[in-house]
């Protein structure tokens, strides 16, 4: 029996059951880099995309109608643009579900539009696949914007922040393919609340892949991905499926990214941090406290701490 399912069985129990955690749980800080003007015309009049920092628009280029938030549980006016946010982390078939009820329009039209990558403009290293490509941002979309204008924008708006954080070159000098770094940082947004752990966290995940023979990565965000569901923890049986993304079973990074992450989880999966850590443990879940180990003995200290704070609430 290995460190974690020690973990598991004989700490995490303490807990009080939590519900799954909503998709804000995502939510990072952006860093703020400023741009001006228009960087894409994409259909002859019809849309623009205005970037500044990790937001951008989705814009009519005529004369703009007066922009409203929709209101919850209301479907948009046809003369008017929709607008919405869409968080750093979400998985690919939230953020298409998000689009559709903003805009009003059907949601298999976008998950049609989701599956053409090279109408997208997805980058070769994507293999077709948007999941992790549908960069998170604020939009403003209007009525005339297709699903697939819409989805466009927002990998435009990722090569742009590619290209600004240099992403192939970082991942060469990293040895690893730019989807295998955009792979880290999906799963580095999904493991952390607070940037500034995200650099440790990715050292974490690169000091397992490249131990020899190399430490599974043991995580449950990427099961959970896997099985198509949420909540704080994997169970035993969620444990045993035989998904690829199933780190407990399979060696190595999964087969890619497990939600769209920000530029703050990119930046970190490139450089991470330098350390000897081989574990990361929330050691207090309410003041959302991640802390660092190098050994297994470090490591149960961290979860004793955690242990203790769970007995508190």
């Amino acid at each position: 029996m290995n460190i974690e399912d020690v973990l598991r069985e004989t700490l995490f129990d303490m807990a009080v059951e939590e519900e799954p955690p909503p998709p804000s749980r995502f939510l990072q800080a952006r860093r703020r880099r400023r741009r001006q003007g228009l960087v894409l015309a994409m259909a002859a009049g019809s849309v623009a995309v205005l970037a500044a920092g990790s937001t951008f628009a989705v814009q009519s280029l005529s004369p703009p109608a007066p922009v409203l938030s929709k209101p919850v549980g209301q479907r948009p006016s046809p003369a008017r643009p929709a607008v919405l946010t869409v968080k750093e982390g979400l998985r690919l078939s939230e953020t298409l579900s998000l689009l559709a009820s903003a805009t009003g329009k059907p949601a298999k039209d976008f998950v049609r539009a989701a599956e053409d990558g090279e109408a997208l403009g997805l980058p070769a290293y994507a293999k077709g696949r948007l999941e992790g490509f549908a960069f998170p941002g604020t939009y403003e979309v209007s009525p005339s914007a297709s699903p697939g204008e819409v989805i466009a924008a927002m990998v435009t708006r990722f090569k742009r922040a590619a290209e600004d954080v240099e992403l192939p070159e970082g991942a060469r000098r990293l040895h690893r393919t730019p989807l295998e770094v955009l792979t880290v940082a999906s799963i580095i947004q999904a493991e952390t609340f607070d940037k500034r752990d995200m650099p440790k966290v990715a050292r974490v995940i690169y000091n397992r892949l490249n131990r020899r023979p190399a430490m599974r990565l043991q995580l449950d965000s990427t099961v959970m991905y896997g099985l198509k569901t949420y909540g704080v923890r994997a169970t035993s049986k969620d444990l045993t499926s035989s998904s690829p993304y199933n780190t407990y079973r399979h060696a190595g990074l999964p087969p890619g990214p497990i939600g769209n992450p920000g530029v703050d989880a990119i930046e970190a999966a490139l450089k991470p941090a330098t350390g000897p850590w081989l574990y990361f443990v929330i050691t207090d879940p309410g003041k959302r406290v991640m802390k660092f180990a190098a050994s297994e003995a470090e490591f149960m200290e961290l979860a004793e701490e955690r242990a203790k704070n769970l007995r508190k609430r």
